[in-house]
């Protein structure tokens, strides 16, 4: 804003420049003016003189009228080479008030109209965020000047979702369609955000989302992810292996995303060639781990109630991303959670496909489950064990 600020005072001072110069101007010819009029105050006081000479008898008449010319041409050789003066009719007053008025009005209807807002985030855009958190609060600003955004709006419902706010990234989708039509890739984010809203439950308007998206356009990747794992979830492993293909083949060579599908493929693959359960074989249980958390007392004044707190599970020897995760608040602890199949991030990787995971709660202002202040962390088990496992947030995060 400072470079602004500086090119804005350079402008109003070339602006006063063409109010104040003509004024300035004429206080360089008072000198002239005065001196005029000098000469003018001679001259009659050279020709009453001249008159009381001739009252007296000592000039004639013949003597007077030789004077009168004299003192004419003197006064004429005086003055000539003077410019006329020039007529003004805005006098002194209405050009000083102009100057001091123009700039106040341009300054208020700039403020008013103008853009100081977004030239403050275009500058603090160029830098880049130190968290996800102050990336989220620059989006918030964007949208809050630009809310008829449709791009702004877009950016921040992904923000919200990398955040695991699913609910006010649905808002945010749902205002973006609002302003720029039901593009398809929209209605999937938003279909998507409602979906992890209601705690991965299926209902018709993500239907219905779904469904409209993919008939405009059958390559809709978030559709077709969100489609295959509803499918999955509902035991119809042929529907979710055919959307998730579909996927697959969208997705460029190397992303990091087609192991993680490829696996989900895989094991809906196992599950349709699956044979069923004998009469009289238990059904296999999926994993469910127990886990208490506390905070340490310690940490009681370092904390507030309203930070959030991740409690997950990962593979021990696997990929660093949560197996299955629950969200809770400080205020809520000390408190008893369950993990299970139930709560996976991923359908293609649950408790129950890893042998050994390891148990770890967070603290995270942010709201980021992949980094926060403090953690605690337990021992790797097995995933199938029974026991109620103990954890408490003591140690910095790392």
């Amino acid at each position: 804003m400072i470079e602004f600020w500086l090119s804005a005072g350079l402008l109003l001072l070339a602006a006063l420049s063409f109010l104040l110069i003509p004024i300035l101007r004429g206080r360089r010819r008072q000198p002239e003016e005065d001196r005029t009029a000098l000469n003018v105050a001679l001259y009659q006081e050279r020709v009453a003189e001249l008159a009381a000479q001739q009252a007296a008898g000592v000039l004639n008449e013949a003597q007077l009228t030789k004077g009168r010319d004299e003192a004419a041409r003197e006064l004429l050789a005086d003055t000539e080479g003077t410019d006329a003066p020039r007529q003004g009719h805005l006098g002194k007053t209405l050009p000083l008030l102009a100057a001091v008025l123009v700039p106040l009005m341009a300054l208020g209807l700039y403020l008013h109209f103008g853009a100081a807002d977004k030239v403050e985030l275009t500058q603090e855009f160029a830098e880049a965020p130190k968290s996800m958190e102050e990336m989220t609060a620059r989006l918030e600003r964007v949208v809050q000047a630009q809310p008829d955004s449709a791009e702004a709006m877009y950016f921040l419902g992904r923000t919200y979702m990398a955040e695991q706010r699913p609910a006010d990234a649905a808002r945010t989708f749902e205002r973006a369609v609002a302003l720029a039509g039901r593009q398809p890739e929209l209605l999937g984010q938003w279909a998507q955000a409602l979906y992890f809203a209601a705690d991965k439950q299926w209902s018709p308007q993500v239907q219905g989302l779904t469904d409209e998206a993919l008939k405009a356009d059958p390559n809709e990747v978030t559709s077709l992810g969100l489609r295959g794992i509803a499918a999955f979830e509902g035991e119809r492993y042929q529907e979710a292996i055919d959307y998730w293909k579909r996927l697959l083949a969208q997705l460029p060579e190397g992303d990091a995303s087609r192991t993680a599908l490829q696996g989900g493929i895989d094991r809906a693959a196992e599950r349709l060639g699956g044979k069923p359960a004998q009469a009289g074989e238990p059904a296999p249980v999926a994993a469910r781990l127990k886990v208490r958390v506390e905070l340490a007392a310690a940490l009681q004044g370092k904390v507030k109630p309203d930070d959030t707190v991740f409690i997950f599970a990962r593979a021990s020897n696997g990929p660093p991303m949560p197996l299955a995760a629950k969200r809770v608040t400080v205020a809520q602890l000390p408190i008893e959670v369950e993990l299970s199949d139930a709560d996976a991030m991923m359908p293609q990787m649950k408790l129950s496909d890893f042998a050994e995971v390891q148990l770890v709660a967070r603290v995270s202002r942010a709201g980021q489950p992949t980094h926060g202040e403090w953690i605690g962390q337990g021992a790797p088990l097995p995933s199938a064990t029974q026991a109620t496992q103990h954890l408490t947030i003591d140690s910095p995060d790392p």
